[in-house]
């Protein structure tokens, strides 16, 4: 009982301290480790195990609606770079360049990739020519530079693991298209798998993507009811195309620009599993995406038969498709018990001597801390149906959360007010000036999340400067 309370207390309570209870959290259930390169981290097996059920079931969604995947350089020539302006200066603080090739210098600076629009485009200006060659629909799944001030496990980090698409059309109408299906596969991707839901909607021109013509967002709400971009689409138009001179020969044999898409998603939705669904007792992970969606532990198992039954139990899961774990180790039952809860394990059986005499076991469910007994008979049913129900209830859960945490605003003294006491999203309406964007950040260091697709008439009136409203904006604090 001991170790196990030890294991609990080395966790800061949510309550008392949000952030400092994210990083004893990714840090004792073994995500992440820090390096000697400030900014950087080591993904662990355990937190990498995460992110490859991401990518797998992610990448399947992409190539259900014919995306194929593809790798570029990571290094992009300044000359490159300078050709698209909007870009550049949006990623110009971030950027780390390599100036030297071993000892010797190199004639031109090479960027370290922060995105790869422009590897893309001076791509596709060669491969493609006609009509015929188009649409291109690749993604890259690959690691990219970003060299932050500030930074925090998986949430911000100079270096990041993520996906991007790019894509490249006939028309505008195409490229609209595509950017608003790849959003809203994130979205799907987001409720389905990772039980975190999600607001869709359009970001303003000041926080759009740096050279598109507009940008797309999914935004989730973290449990200390700070806002999270979880996912991008951008439509580029065909801005970077006149930039890098990609054009086709179309049906009429007119030489025309292609129209570009870009999005992405990153390893902060690992940040985001954990600050939607964790507790004061560790990670609490949705079954779809849990890499052990149940824990076996076996108690007196130096007994005779005792791990016998246990790996028996253990095949029988796996047979049916659970991912499974059986906690054989010397430890304790109780530092077990501790350590599988820190993991986030949807569910946990214990089985001991008495209990296979009796033909059952105790199973134990993370999110509801529920425990039940079930006979060996019905294990794999219950197991299955269990898993089943905890996907959607979670799910449940956190829209619950977001729904209790997102508020009305008709005047800057109920917007004040709001955030001054309160923490989640703030529905209010906007005029579309971008002054009352920059007034609200000054202010409350609150910014704009999206212009839901889903519009509400809350009021006449722009909740800053009082002219009249055009769009009713989800506002909040964000990571």
């Amino acid at each position: 009982m001991a170790d196990n309370k030890k294991m609990v207390e080395a966790i800061t309570s949510m309550e008392e301290d949000f952030a400092q209870w994210y990083t004893d959290v990714v840090i004792k259930a073994e995500l992440i480790d820090y390096t000697s390169v400030k900014g950087c981290m080591v993904i662990k097996p355990a937190g990498y195990a995460i992110w490859e059920l991401i990518q797998k079931q992610l990448d399947a969604r992409f190539k259900e609606t014919g995306v194929e995947n593809v790798y570029l350089p990571m290094f992009i020539p300044e000359s490159l770079l300078q050709k698209e302006k909007d870009h550049v200066e949006g990623f110009a603080p971030e950027v780390a360049w390599v100036t030297h090739g071993g000892l010797n210098p190199l004639q031109e600076r090479l960027c370290v990739r922060p995105t790869s629009e422009t590897l893309f485009c001076d791509f596709y200006k060669n491969d493609i020519h006609s009509y015929r060659d188009l649409p291109k629909v690749y993604n890259q799944w690959c690691s990219v530079v970003r060299w932050e001030k500030e930074t925090r496990p998986f949430l911000r980090s100079r270096e990041f693991l993520w996906q991007e698409g790019h894509t490249a059309h006939a028309t505008a109408e195409d490229a609209e298209a595509r950017t608003i299906q790849m959003l809203n596969v994130y979205a799907q991707f987001c409720e389905e798998v990772l039980a975190i839901p999600v607001v869709k909607g359009q970001k303003t021109e000041k926080e759009k993507f740096a050279g598109a013509v507009a940008t797309y967002t999914i935004e989730a709400l973290m449990h200390d009811g700070k806002a999270l971009q979880s996912g991008t689409s951008h439509n580029f138009g065909d801005g970077f195309a006149k930039a890098f001179d990609i054009q086709f020969a179309d049906k009429d044999n007119t030489l025309k620009h292609v129209h570009q898409t870009s999005w992405g998603m990153t390893t902060r939705l690992i940040g985001a599993l954990i600050m939607v669904h964790g507790d004061n007792d560790g990670l609490v992970m949705p079954p779809a995406v849990a890499p052990i969606q149940v824990a076996i532990v076996p108690i007196q198992q130096k007994k005779e038969g005792v791990l016998d039954k246990t790996y028996e139990l253990r095949d029988m899961l796996k047979a049916a498709g659970v991912r499974v774990k059986v906690e054989d180790s010397e430890k304790t039952p109780g530092f077990k018990f501790s350590e599988t809860e820190m993991r986030g394990y949807p569910l946990r059986v214990e089985i001991g001597p008495k209990d296979i005499e009796a033909g059952k076991c105790l199973l134990f469910r993370r999110d509801t801390r529920e425990k039940m007994e079930v006979s060996l008979d019905e294990l794999e049913s219950k197991v299955t149906e269990l898993l089943a129900t905890m996907q959607v209830e979670m799910l449940e859960r956190a829209r619950a959360h977001r729904e209790e945490h997102t508020y009305v605003a008709t005047n800057m003294a109920e917007f004040e007010k709001l955030f001054t006491e309160k923490s989640g999203f703030v529905k209010a309406m906007w005029c579309e000036d971008q002054a009352c964007e920059d007034v609200i950040k000054e202010k409350l260091s609150v910014t704009s999340r999206c212009m839901p697709f889903e519009q509400e008439h809350i009021a006449d009136t722009c909740v800053c400067c009082g002219k009249p409203a055009k769009k009713m904006v989800y506002w909040g604090r964000a990571y």
